[in-house]
């Protein structure tokens, strides 16, 4: 436990649910300290000014409740995706993504309010404690963190709902068994889903569990087409409307989920050791990662192309991890945004029952010539017979090692 005698203020991750709502009150209670509570609009969808009514019911007296919505898809979702991020193969990293700037914000707010610390609701189990703390340290090395779930005897939810009732504090909205049997999780790139029947494997997730998306099945019976502008390997426009980072990834939320797209069901290992199963829906992310892969196709360069591909599971496993901050994310982060250059250009797509299907794809700056690949007559733009020896110098330490056999 964090030395109490020296807290005096804390700013609090704050989203007036049940847990933070009990951490507002225990710290207060074990810390005597005075909390600041932070708010941040991630795009999750949900009306926030309930958390500001809570937190002044407690007598909180610094309030803030920030829309990050833009800083969020402009300075962190989008150059995750100049990089075609994908951890273990498969998950686009919505939560993780969002926690740095959630850590960079509240130190923000520490040092304009003079707080001692800073706090978070992450358990002990998972990654977000990892990802929030590794921020924080990583912006401000003297920070102190508190982690109550790491410090309290409150360890299940039957003794969160007891201490809430035993100190006044508002539970409208839980049932007997805790409301929801999911974990969840949602910011302007998807809503992720833990617990309840998916702790077993083998159990599929439940239909009414999906909250973005439409059943495949249940989408429209006809494709609908679209086009995706990108310039300096950034999307910025849907169908030739300029939309801002945020508005452009919550239009193509709205996109993927009328046409069932972006659902996934995985399991995926934890920093912390674990593995855990996890089911997402990032509608959005999942077209604009295939619009990107897509463009980079006519404007990369062949090698530039596969080191990007090479060097994506580490950066992405950084990400994953809480090392947003850390100097070996940010060195690739430069060498990834130096190749997207000349990734301008437009992607047409089609949508349809849950698949993205890339149908065409034009820059300015393409370097696919037809006159070189084209299978008719190339009017002498390519000798064929360079090929032999390309292949005779490729083969020598092939012949070579066969040789000895």
């Amino acid at each position: 436990m964090s030395d109490l005698s020296n807290v005096k203020k804390v700013v609090l991750a704050y989203s007036g649910g049940l847990d933070t709502s009990v951490i507002l009150k225990w710290l207060e209670e074990t810390y005597g300290c005075e909390v600041v509570t932070f708010t941040a609009d991630l795009g999750q969808g949900e009306e926030l000014e309930p958390a500001r009514r809570k937190a002044e019911a407690f007598g909180v007296r610094e309030i803030y409740i920030d829309d990050l919505r833009e800083e969020f898809a402009r300075d962190f979702v989008f150059p995750m995706f100049r990089a075609n991020a994908l951890y273990e193969g498969e998950y686009l990293l919505g939560t993780s993504i969002a926690r740095p700037l959630i850590a960079k914000r509240q130190v923000e707010i520490a040092r304009e309010t003079g707080a001692d610390a800073v706090a978070h609701g992450a358990t002990g189990k998972g990654n977000d404690q990892v990802r929030f703390e590794l921020g924080y340290y990583g912006l401000e090395p003297g920070i102190r963190v508190i982690a109550p779930w790491r410090e309290w005897d409150l360890n299940s939810r039957e003794r969160l709902l007891e201490y809430a009732e035993r100190h006044g504090i508002d539970i409208e909205g839980k049932t007997a068994d805790g409301g929801s049997p999911y974990s969840m999780d949602a910011n302007l790139l998807h809503i992720s889903y833990e617990g309840g029947v998916l702790e077993d494997t083998w159990t599929p997730a439940e239909a009414h569990m999906w909250r973005w998306t439409r059943s495949p099945e249940e989408a429209p019976d006809r494709p609908q087409t679209i086009d995706i502008e990108f310039a300096g390997g950034d999307p910025v426009a849907i169908d030739g409307e300029a939309l801002s980072p945020a508005a452009l990834l919550a239009r193509l939320n709205e996109l993927g989920g009328e046409h069932g797209i972006g659902r996934i069901d995985i399991v995926e290992n934890r920093y912390v050791g674990m593995k855990s199963r996890g089911c997402y829906e990032t509608p959005g992310g999942t077209i604009l990662l295939r619009a990107h892969r897509a463009i980079e196709s006519i404007t990369l360069d062949r090698n530039a192309a596969h080191l990007k591909d090479e060097l994506m599971p580490r950066y992405a496993e950084l990400i994953y991890n809480g090392y947003w901050f850390s100097p070996e994310r940010e060195a690739l982060q430069a060498l990834i945004d130096h190749t997207q250059r000349h990734v301008n250009g437009t992607v047409r797509l089609q949508l349809y029952k849950g698949n993205v299907t890339v149908v065409g794809r034009q820059s300015p700056q393409s370097l696919f010539d037809a006159s070189v690949a084209t299978f008719e007559d190339d009017a002498g733009a390519y000798n064929q017979k360079d090929a032999e020896g390309f292949i005779r110098l490729n083969a020598l330490r092939l012949r070579l090692g066969a040789g000895r056999k």
